[in-house]
């Protein structure tokens, strides 16, 4: 299981996974384990988003998971099979609200590498979330496998870096050790979830650092005590994938595991959780409510002693994955 942050940001997460339909196709042959190649082509990695999306939207409008798990994984694919847990059993004929998902403008960046697993990231407009462009990253781990969407983040126009291409256009891919960065990708996971914990850490101010950080401190009030808990996510379907920006550094998507407990004083109540909270809840809720979470970030990691030396997250999603009540 996995979970959110704040029951008040689960329908916004809801809202913008309800919008994001990907589907993962394509094919690539690969000359050995040893040689340094294209993770896929752009037809093939056209054909993945296309084919992701067709499946995201078919299970979005009938609330059926079993239809787009084959096209995701990781966080993403966590966080929308919660959804759509959720939504059956709130809404069990189907999503009425059901709007499909459209995506434009589609640009993909193919890193070079060599073995697997393989990936590329797709940067698209969507057909929601205003003029923010959808950054999608696609895996598989064998040539047999669909093309899978395993992280979604939302990004403003013109916040991205520039990337290190060849003159054929393909990315560099930024091995996970890399010692030359603030914080090796990694380790990024844990980092991030350390500075949540402390505010230490390599990370400079903004909305998902030090703008979290002090939502946090406002949520416990009289009666009502909120506890986080903030853990590393970097195993499996859920290892971070960095590309190089042409200054060096690197741009680095990256996923946590993140609990939230809500505990009443005696005499009071937990707030009553929203539909969505309550179809994936657990237990009873008498004097506590735990959330649990899981979110997909990106990240700029700059090289050690380059400007400040701090990571700046451009962008952070997180969906509730599951909850207890005690």
């Amino acid at each position: 299981m996995i979970r959110l942050r704040r029951r008040d940001r689960n329908a916004l997460i809801a809202v913008v996974l309800t919008g994001v339909s990907l589907t993962a196709g394509g094919c690539v042959v690969v000359h050995g384990e040893r040689e340094i190649v294209p993770t896929t082509t752009p037809a093939e990695a056209a054909k993945a988003v296309q084919e992701f999306t067709a499946a995201y939207n078919k299970a979005d409008k009938a609330y059926d998971g079993s239809l787009d798990a084959a096209y995701t994984t990781g966080p993403l694919g966590v966080i929308d099979s919660a959804r759509l847990k959720a939504g059956k059993i709130t809404s069990p004929g189907g999503n009425p609200n059901h709007q499909p998902l459209a995506l434009s403008d589609v640009q993909v960046t193919i890193p070079k590498k060599a073995g697997w697993p393989r990936w590329f990231v797709a940067d698209a407009q969507a057909n929601r979330g205003g003029s923010a462009r959808w950054l999608l990253v696609f895996t598989r781990n064998d040539v047999a496998e669909p093309w899978q969407a395993a992280f979604l983040t939302l990004v403003a126009p013109g916040q991205l870096p520039a990337l290190k291409r060849d003159t054929q256009g393909y990315a560099e891919e930024v091995p996970a050790s890399s010692p030359e960065l603030a914080v090796s990708t990694d380790q990024l996971s844990a980092a991030y979830a350390e500075y949540l914990r402390t505010g230490q850490g390599e990370f400079a101010d903004g909305a998902y650092t030090s703008g979290l950080r002090a939502t946090r401190d406002k949520a416990t009030r009289p009666g009502l005590a909120t506890q986080y808990i903030d853990e590393a996510l970097n195993d499996s379907d859920y290892r971070p994938v960095a590309v190089r920006t042409a200054d060096g550094g690197a741009l680095v998507f990256f996923s946590g595991h993140n609990y939230t407990k809500q505990t009443a004083a005696a005499g009071t109540a937990v707030p009553t959780p929203n539909a969505s909270v309550k179809a994936l809840t657990t237990g009873e809720i008498k004097q506590s409510l735990t959330m649990e979470f899981v979110s997909n970030a990106v990240a700029v990691d700059p090289m050690k002693g380059v400007g400040d030396g701090k990571v700046s997250l451009l962008s952070r999603v997180e969906g509730l994955t599951g909850a207890k009540g005690e």
